[in-house]
């Protein structure tokens, strides 16, 4: 166990609906994201690590309690539960400073996590501006060098969550914001300049809006490249943990808001001095983000909250973790307080989801249909963009992909006998994990579909 002279640093680095093969150093377009793919190459990259809920409070309040929604309360827009334990407790009671820039709501009640410096949205050029996250980040680092604490800060971007750069939503909501409260881009990439990616029709509305999206992860990468350089220089001397991550996937139709592979998905790098090594890469281990409660408090060298599940990074980074284990994911309600419940069981062979709300009837909205994609999609007499769109209102009530022949998540097979066998062995897991974890609906699982033979 550390003593409080020997507490690293934490650094908790997260964007907002970034897909996670948008920064360069996982298959992005080259060069778009330096700041992020020089971090990726001082620590270890995972290419197969996921949030559990994409959508933006359950997501970040599952990372900072390491439990699932259900389990902690916040399965939308709402507090987690009074009770649960959360990250910053064992942190204040070992001596750290505590820090948040940006997303401050989005974990609450915001008095549960005893932040001792916060800034949110409208102090940081509505989360967008690098120089106003520098300035925070250092005025948090100077106080805590100090007064000789160890520091944990967490850094939330804005971007690249919408409106995107130059959009009509943009000035909409932000008015003249460009260039008096938070710059431009200093790139700004134009339609058709990279491909869409696989899962989105690659037609004129599509493309426009990808290329505003990347031009908000350009900017994104500005201001992670702004926090790094205020640690850099005011940091003070003891080690830092650095970790990076999305909270979820792309506000586009089949991405955020959903439980598919680009939904959950995150691009994820840990930097542990004396654990991970520069440049590697791990593409065996399968984690999701509640392993980092357990990592930040293994770093820390204090005990892991009660009922936080997950498991240290250490191991992963170590090799030491079971290959292809299946990762759980769920969603419950949208921003609009949409409630649609979704549960997904995946690993690197298929993908299997049941969409407990799918009725035949109902359709789904959430605000990933916002902006140019989701009307070009309507717009268009493309017979497989019209398939795509149908589906996506109604889905079915369950799904299975194959994601090494289909990692775009393109061509359902859960009513092809042929898969029978593959589709009851995911419905086992899913039964099995349900159980285990408490989920609400496993008793409506075992009932309408578990026990039920496939077709």
């Amino acid at each position: 166990m550390s003593t409080p002279a020997q507490r690293p640093n934490i650094l908790l680095i997260t964007v907002d609906d970034m897909d996670a093969r948008s920064p360069g150093r996982f298959g992005g377009p080259p060069g778009l994201t330096p700041h992020i793919d020089t971090l990726a190459d001082s620590g270890t990259r995972f290419t197969d690590a996921h949030v559990v809920a994409a959508v933006c409070q359950p997501s970040r309040s599952a990372i900072m309690t390491g439990r699932y929604p259900h389990a902690n309360g916040a399965e939308g827009f709402e507090p987690i539960h009074d009770g649960v334990p959360v990250l910053t407790d064992g942190l204040r009671a070992a001596g750290y400073a505590l820090g948040i820039l940006g997303k401050v709501t989005h974990l609450a009640p915001v008095e549960r996590f005893g932040w001792d410096h916060q800034r949110d949205m409208d102090d940081l050029g509505k989360g967008r501006d690098p120089q106003r996250y520098r300035d925070s980040a250092v005025e948090f680092l100077t106080g805590a060098v100090a007064a000789d604490r160890p520091w944990f800060l967490m850094a939330n971007m804005h971007d690249p969550h919408r409106p995107f750069h130059g959009s009509a939503a943009e000035t909409e909501k932000f008015g003249g914001a460009v260039g008096t409260q938070y710059p431009a881009p200093d790139v700004v990439p134009a339609p058709g300049e990279y491909p869409v990616p696989g899962f989105l029709p690659d037609i004129d509305g599509v493309r426009t809006e990808y290329a505003q999206y990347l031009a908000s992860v350009r900017r994104c990468d500005q201001v992670v490249g702004a926090v790094l350089d205020a640690v850099r220089e005011s940091g003070g001397t003891r080690d830092t943990v650095i970790a990076f991550l999305s909270d979820n996937g792309m506000a586009f139709p089949f991405a955020k808001a959903n439980c598919y592979l680009q939904s959950t998905r995150t691009p994820f790098v840990l930097v542990w001095p004396g654990v991970t090594t520069a440049g590697t890469v791990q593409d065996t281990a399968r984690i999701t983000m509640l392993d980092l409660v357990p990592t930040f408090c293994d770093a820390a060298g204090i005990a892991v909250p009660e009922g936080a599940t997950g498991a240290s990074l250490r191991s992963a980074v170590m090799g030491e973790r079971t290959p292809d284990e299946t990762a759980f994911t769920v969603f419950h309600e949208t921003s609009a307080k949409g409630r649609y419940e979704m549960r997904c069981a995946q690993d690197s062979s298929f993908g299997y989801l049941w969409n407990a709300w799918s009725d035949g009837e109902r359709e789904y909205r959430a605000e990933n249909m916002d902006g140019l994609s989701w009307p070009a999609m309507q717009d268009s007499d493309d017979p497989e963009v019209v398939r795509r769109r149908e589906f996506y209102l109604r889905r079915a009530p369950e799904e299975l992909y194959d994601l090494r022949a289909d990692p775009h998540s393109l061509t359902d097979l859960a009513a092809d006998p042929a898969y029978r066998t593959v589709l009851e062995d995911y419905r086992s897991r899913m039964r099995s994990w349900m159980a285990r974890d408490g989920d609400p609906l496993h008793e409506r699982f075992v009932r309408e579909v578990s026990g039920v033979p496939a077709a």
